[in-house]
């Protein structure tokens, strides 16, 4: 009986260690309450240009100067590495609570259920500012695992002298050039030595895929079983074959900038090597602080096809992390952040336009200075990229149709066996991801 009775005291005195540890654990730091009873949530931000991480941070300082009761954490992150961090801090239990990232790295972790569904967390007002069709680049299955908060369409940035002293007409998202229009104006403005167009390709997927929606590029067909597959159709060849006939039939783009990034491609255009180069529209920040001294340069809007100047984007995502033990609490941080004027003030800072159709009615969104208004004036043709929901589709793009992109670009190969290696050879890679 003593033995009984000593052994049943033990076992309370570790019941009493173990609720004790507990207990410190649910109010110690990092995502929970602190010992006051204050909650903290941890606030991962890309955010990497000074104007930018100025804007996140001084947002930051207003919530916590005017939410006394729950504190918001900055943490910098880095867009280079994001996705291993994040599935690393998600495995280990240690993912922050509000995630930056963008659209097209949500799918894995949406399905792997290490994202929170956002559907019944956020407000009336928000879901019905930012338009439907940028709510489906973050809509995976039956939830939305991530808020798209600012976009960014690719543009042609011009040197402005170049242009007026060829005599070519200037294209406004009105009148935009047509694609076959685009090749003969660069074709134009070739000769001695220059070059009508460079185009930054070290990245091809993603910029060919994005544009190729303007011409009714579809490539990714989803069908009544919900599986995808690859279709190299006529509408999809436009703007590879205008980027290829460009680079090696009529010598109007630089053969040696294809394998670049765009800010490679900046010293030359400032040289008046290039007279236009497609850019993100967030490059102008990088132009206006880097062109020379009187550099006339302007924005244009990219080519249209038969969908007009419909192109693909991947915005910028807020969401809010499954594991997280306040996403009630996240869920009203992400709210204030993205309130009409507050998003004005991220997307300045990025150089990029809200989605938010409030915010894109700022006038500091519609002056012709950087190129704003006609960036603003693209916002409407912007729609989810096409590779947003597929599934297996990062090693579809590293694998497969990087290079068969670049070396039908470069010259090595045709458009059939460009077709054959993006329809075969990556079909076989999606298969492995739909059983």
């Amino acid at each position: 009986m003593r033995g009984t009775t000593g052994s049943t005291g033990h076992a309370g005195g570790v019941l009493a260690l173990v609720l004790a540890l507990l207990l410190a654990a649910c109010t110690g730091g990092g995502s929970g309450d602190t010992a006051s009873g204050r909650i903290t949530l941890r606030f991962q931000s890309l955010a990497w240009q000074q104007e930018s991480v100025e804007a996140n941070k001084e947002l930051v300082k207003e919530w916590n100067a005017s939410h006394p009761d729950v504190k918001v954490e900055y943490v910098q992150g880095s867009w280079d590495s994001v996705h291993d961090q994040l599935l690393t801090s998600f495995e280990g239990g240690e993912a922050p609570d509000i995630i930056h990232d963008a659209s097209d790295d949500l799918a894995d972790f949406a399905y792997g259920g290490y994202l929170a569904d956002l559907t019944d967390l956020l407000p009336p007002r928000l879901k019905s500012d930012i338009p439907q069709r940028s709510w489906r680049s973050a809509t995976f299955g039956d939830g939305v695992y991530g808020v798209p908060f600012l976009q960014e369409p690719r543009v042609l940035i011009a040197d402005a002298g170049l242009l007026k002293k060829s005599g070519v007409r200037i294209p406004t998202p009105e009148r935009p050039w047509s694609w076959a229009e685009f090749r003969q104006v660069t074709r134009r403005l070739s000769g001695n030595g220059k070059y009508g167009v460079a185009w930054p390709l070290k990245e091809p997927v993603s910029a060919t895929l994005n544009l190729s929606l303007s011409t009714g590029g579809r490539l990714f067909h989803r069908g009544p079983d919900g599986k995808v597959t690859v279709r190299f159709e006529p509408a999809d060849q436009v703007v590879p074959r205008t980027i290829h006939d460009q680079a090696n039939t009529d010598r109007s783009a630089s053969p040696t900038t294809l394998g670049s990034g765009g800010s490679d491609t900046l010293p030359g255009f400032f040289g008046g090597k290039y007279a236009m180069v497609p850019l993100g529209f967030s490059y102008r920040q990088q132009i206006v602080q880097q062109a020379p001294k009187g550099f006339d340069w302007q924005v244009l809007p990219a080519p249209a096809g038969a969908d007009g100047l419909t192109q693909g984007v991947s915005p910028q995502t807020l969401s809010i992390a499954a594991d997280s033990p306040h996403k009630k609490e996240a869920a009203e941080f992400v709210d204030y952040l993205l309130r009409p004027k507050n998003m004005v003030r991220l997307a300045l800072g990025d150089w990029m336009l809200p989605t938010g159709t409030q915010a894109l009615k700022d006038p500091a969104l519609h002056t012709a200075k950087d190129g704003w208004a006609t960036g603003t004036a693209l916002a409407a043709h912007l729609r989810s990229a096409p590779a947003q929901s597929v599934r297996g589709y990062p090693e579809w793009k590293d694998k497969v149709a990087t290079p068969a992109f670049q070396e039908y670009y470069s010259g090595a190969i045709g458009l059939g066996e460009l077709r054959r290696r993006l329809e075969k050879d990556g079909n076989l890679v999606l298969a492995r991801y739909q059983r």
